[in-house]
């Protein structure tokens, strides 16, 4: 499912426009992204925690050299699943 589809099927759900649902969407996605990146988490009690994990400093190669280099720390975006999130996954 892509966003337009989400959209359709909210919409259709809620008796609502497409356009408002994509705008309700969008704005929803942009706080999530906008929150996350300034360090705060965002947890939504049942589905899931979004969130900044540290990714440690190691050893890596060059693939097209095979020459030995340090890559340096850094941040990455992360999403946890929450307790009836996972319950529906499983349960299909």
């Amino acid at each position: 499912m892509n966003k337009e589809q989400l959209v359709k099927r909210v919409a259709k759900e809620l008796d609502m426009s497409n356009k408002h649902v994509e705008s309700v969407v969008d704005t929803v996605l942009e706080t999530i992204t906008v929150t996350v990146g300034d360090g705060e988490e965002v947890a939504l009690h049942g589905f899931g925690k979004f969130e900044i994990r540290s990714r440690a400093a190691r050893k890596g190669f060059n693939p097209s050299t095979r020459e030995e280099m340090q890559i340096d720390e850094s941040k990455c975006p992360g999403f946890t699943a929450g307790k009836n999130f996972k319950e529906a996954v499983k349960s299909k």
